[in-house]
């Protein structure tokens, strides 16, 4: 697949969206996993502990390559949905994390097409949490793991 070569600004641009959506993500998993209600959500109320502290990680590792591209990190994040429904809180999260992973997949063909191997790097080792985050949230709902298509 051909990528059009972008410019550090566009790129700048582009990690400071992903960095608003991990934003959002810390702040969703924080909130989900002191909320959420019930005896079946205990388990997964404690992995979404473990998302919130993985997503600063990214959102860390964002913003350290958005100040190698000479830019500056949000401070905004994404809108956060909320719910008193522990179902519908896991099924933002789960399409929360599709819309990264894809993102994310669309980043890294950006940054090799631009030579930063290094940044592509940086997001393939997010975008494997990120899946695997995906995972657990599926398996909490009792669903099919979801195909992502871009």
């Amino acid at each position: 697949m051909n990528q059009t070569v972008i410019s550090r600004e566009e790129m700048v641009k582009l990690l400071n969206e992903d960095l608003a959506r991990e934003y959002q993500a810390i702040i969703s998993y924080i909130i989900y996993s002191q909320t959420m209600k019930g005896a079946k959500f205990t388990d997964i109320a404690g992995e979404l502990e473990l998302h919130a502290a993985e997503e600063l990680s990214h959102a860390l590792q964002i913003a350290k390559q958005i100040d190698y591209f000479n830019g500056s990190p949000t401070t905004k994040p994404d809108k956060i949905k909320t719910s008193d429904k522990a179902e519908d809180m896991l099924r933002f999260d789960l399409e929360n994390e599709k819309v990264t992973i894809i993102n994310y997949r669309q980043r890294i063909r950006q940054a090799e097409a631009m030579g930063e191997f290094a940044l592509s790097e940086v997001l393939r080792k997010i975008i494997a949490q990120e899946q695997e985050h995906l995972l657990d949230l599926a398996g909490a709902l009792g669903i099919d793991n979801p195909t992502i298509s871009e």
